[in-house]
C-alpha cells in the first residue's frame, strides 16, 4: 500500500468488528459535521432573528431540501455498489468507468435540480402549508439553498466514491474545515451584517463549496485505482444503467420516506408556529440517532460490497451480525442521552417555554422507538449491497411510508394532536423491522446455498 492510501481500510481483511469500528467512526463524525451545517443556521437563527426565522430554516424547508438531495445520495449509492464491488475484486478499468459515470450524473443532476428548485420553491412550499407569517423567509431561504445544491451533490458523489473503496477518513477532515467556515459565515453574514435567513442560507451554500473542491482535488491526486480524470467524465451507458438498477430503488424508496414525513410535517404545520419550532428544534436533536445510523449504513454497504467482490461469503454474514449488534448498543445510548437530557439540548435552539414542552413530547414519543429501526437500516443495506434492491424498496414504502400516511388520513381526525401524528413513527417502524427480519433470514437461506465461496482465512 502506498503511502498515500495509508488511511485506507482493509475492509476484506481483519476482525470484524474492529474494522467496521475504524471504518464506521469517521463517518459518523463527518455525518455529525454535515448536520452541523444547518444546525449553525438553526442555532444562530433562532437565537438572533427569533423563531418564526428558525421555522423558516428548519421545518418545510429543511423537509423539501431533504427530499431532493436523500434521492440523489440514494440514487448514487449505486455507484457506491459497484465501485466498492470492482474494488474488491481489483478490477480497475471497470471501476474507474463508474467513477467518470457517477460525476457526470452529479453534473447533470445538481443542473437541473437547481433550476428546477428556484423556481418551484413557492409552490412546493405553499403545498406544505407553510404558515403565512414564515413564507417569505422559507422560500427565499430554499431558493439560495437551490442555487447551490450542485455542491452538495458533488460533493456527495465524491465523498461516496471515496467510502466505497475504503477512505472513510477524508472525507471527514472535508467536512470539519467547511464546518467551521459555516459557522464562521453564519456569525459574520446573520448576526454581523444582519442578513437574516438569506445569511444562514449564504454561509450553508458557501461551505459546502468548498467541500466540493476539496473532494474533487482528493479524487482528481488519487494515486489508487480510482483517479478522477476531469476529460473523461461521461455517461458510460451500461455502467449507468447499472447505477440506476442499484440507486433508482433506493431513491424512490427514499421519496416515499420523505413524502411521509412531509405529510407529517404539514400536519405539525396546521397546529401552528410553536409546534412547527418545537418539531424543527427536535429534528436538529433527533439527528444525532440519524447520522449514527446512517453510518452504520454506509459502512454495512461497503462491506457487503467488496467483500462480495472478493467472494468472502461467510464475512459478509458475519458483517450483518455485528453492525446490528454495534447500532442496538448505539440506538439504546442515543435514546436514554434524548430522554434524560432533551430539555438542555431543546434550550440550545430556543427558550420559549411552550416550544420546548412541545419538544419534549416528541421526544418521549419518538426516543424510544429508535431500536426498531435499526433493523430495517441495516437489514435493508446489507441487502443492497448484494445487489438486492427491490423487494427491500417495496416492503420499505408498504411499511414504513404507505402505513404511516394511512395513520395520518384515518387517525389524526379523530384524535388530532402532537402525539397522534407522531405515533406513525414507531408504528410503521415496528411493523417494518418485523418484516425485514422475516425477509431477511429467507434471503441468506437462499444466497449461501448458490454461492460457494473460495478458501479464506477465518478471523
Amino acid at each position: 500500500m502506498s503511502k498515500k492510501t495509508e488511511n485506507v481500510n482493509q475492509i476484506t481483511e481483519g476482525v470484524i468488528w474492529k474494522q467496521l469500528l475504524i471504518f464506521f467512526f469517521p463517518i459518523m463524525l463527518g455525518t455529525l459535521f454535515q448536520q452541523l451545517y444547518n444546525t449553525a443556521d438553526a442555532v444562530v437563527v433562532g437565537r438572533f432573528v427569533g423563531t418564526q426565522a428558525l421555522a423558516a430554516v428548519g421545518g418545510s424547508t429543511g423537509q423539501v431540501s431533504n427530499l431532493v438531495v436523500n434521492f440523489f445520495v440514494a440514487l448514487s449509492s449505486g455507484a457506491t455498489v459497484i465501485i466498492a464491488r470492482y474494488y474488491g475484486a481489483k478490477n480497475k478499468k471497470d471501476l474507474n468507468d463508474t467513477l467518470h459515470t457517477a460525476a457526470a450524473l452529479s453534473l447533470v443532476g445538481g443542473l437541473l435540480t437547481s433550476v428546477a428548485g428556484i423556481l418551484l420553491a413557492p409552490t412546493l412550499l405553499g403545498m406544505m402549508k407553510t404558515p403565512a407569517d414564515v413564507m417569505a423567509d422559507s422560500v427565499l431561504y430554499l431558493r439560495i439553498y437551490f442555487a447551490g445544491i450542485i455542491f452538495v451533490f458533488i460533493y456527495n458523489v465524491g465523498s461516496a466514491i471515496l467510502r466505497a473503496v475504503g477512505d472513510s477518513t477524508r472525507p471527514l477532515y472535508f467536512l470539519i474545515v467547511c464546518c467551521f467556515i459555516n459557522i464562521f459565515l453564519d456569525i459574520l453574514l446573520v448576526v454581523g451584517c444582519g442578513m437574516g435567513v438569506a445569511g444562514a442560507a449564504l454561509a450553508t451554500v458557501a461551505s459546502q463549496a468548498v467541500s466540493a473542491i476539496l473532494v474533487i482535488h482528493a479524487l482528481i491526486k488519487s494515486t489508487d485505482m480510482y483517479r478522477l480524470e476531469p476529460k473523461a467524465i461521461r455517461f458510460h451507458k451500461f455502467l449507468l444503467i447499472s447505477i440506476v438498477t442499484i440507486g433508482l430503488p433506493a431513491g424512490i424508496q427514499s421519496i416515499m420516506y420523505n413524502i411521509s414525513n412531509i405529510i407529517i410535517q404539514t400536519s405539525l404545520n396546521s397546529l401552528g408556529t410553536n409546534t412547527m419550532a418545537a418539531y424543527t428544534a427536535f429534528g436538529k436533536i433527533d439527528a444525532i440517532y440519524w447520522m449514527i445510523s446512517g453510518a452504520f449504513s454506509v459502512s454495512i454497504i461497503t462491506f457487503i460490497s467488496q467483500n462480495y467482490g472478493a467472494g468472502k461469503y461467510s464475512r459478509m454474514k458475519k458483517s450483518v451480525k455485528v453492525c446490528l449488534l454495534l447500532d442496538l448498543i448505539a440506538s439504546l445510548l442515543v435514546s436514554a442521552l434524548l430522554l434524560f437530557t432533551g430539555e438542555f439540548l431543546l434550550r440550545l435552539f430556543t427558550t420559549d417555554p411552550e416550544v420546548i414542552q412541545i419538544g419534549m413530547k416528541i421526544i418521549h414519543i419518538i426516543a424510544p422507538s429508535y431500536v426498531l429501526f435499526i433493523f430495517i437500516e441495516i437489514l435493508s443495506s446489507a441487502l443492497r449491497g448484494m445487489g438486492n434492491v427491490l423487494v427491500p424498496m417495496l416492503m420499505t414504502c408498504t411499511g414504513v411510508c404507505l402505513l404511516r400516511i394511512f395513520w395520518i388520513f384515518l387517525a389524526v381526525p379523530h384524535w388530532p394532536g402532537v402525539e397522534t401524528i407522531l405515533m406513525s413513527y414507531p408504528i410503521s417502524w415496528g411493523l417494518t423491522a418485523f418484516l425485514f427480519v422475516i425477509y431477511y433470514y429467507w434471503d441468506q437461506k437462499k444466497f449461501y446455498k448458490t454461492h460457494t465461496e473460495e478458501k479464506e482465512t477465518e478471523d
